[in-house]
């Protein structure tokens, strides 16, 4: 937002103002299998109002979309230009899961290098004696001990 556009927006008479929408990036999966397909994607979403960039990647099977938007419209308009099984990207990087291979994070559709986004629990630290003993020695190397 440059300083014309601070200005225009203050000094505008209109008796009803609207609060501007944050900067954001939606990501959305979609199935693009041809060329056709990425430019009705990739055209239906850069003329929304708001739009500063749309990235398709049809490797992914993802749509990056970047500016002043509400991502449930941008969703919206993605289905409405024939692709109902559009929704919002499921996925993060693999290597910032703690568990990657467990239950419900490991999706077999998922692009390599990917695996769904869930809440996983995290081992809790306790402050009982037994389990603090127990951190003292490795399992990767019997012959060491913490506590010699």
């Amino acid at each position: 937002m440059g300083a014309l556009d601070y200005l225009y927006y203050f000094c505008n008479v209109t008796t009803v103002r609207h609060k501007r929408k944050s900067m954001q990036t939606v990501e959305i999966k979609v199935k693009i299998d041809c060329d056709g397909c990425e430019r009705r994607v990739k055209n239906a979403v850069r003329n929304m109002k708001g739009v500063k960039n749309v990235e398709v990647n049809r490797k992914l099977s993802r749509v990056t979309v970047s500016g002043y938007v509400d991502p449930n419209r941008v969703l919206k308009r993605v289905k409405s230009t024939g692709k109902r099984a559009a929704e919002f990207w499921p996925y993060i990087p693999q290597h910032i899961v703690h568990y990657p291979h467990a239950s419900g994070v490991y999706d077999k559709r998922a692009p390599a290098g990917f695996v769904r986004n869930v809440v996983q629990g995290f081992p809790a630290a306790s402050d009982a004696p037994e389990e603090n003993v127990i951190s003292y020695f490795s399992d990767d190397n019997v012959n060491a001990c913490s506590v010699m």
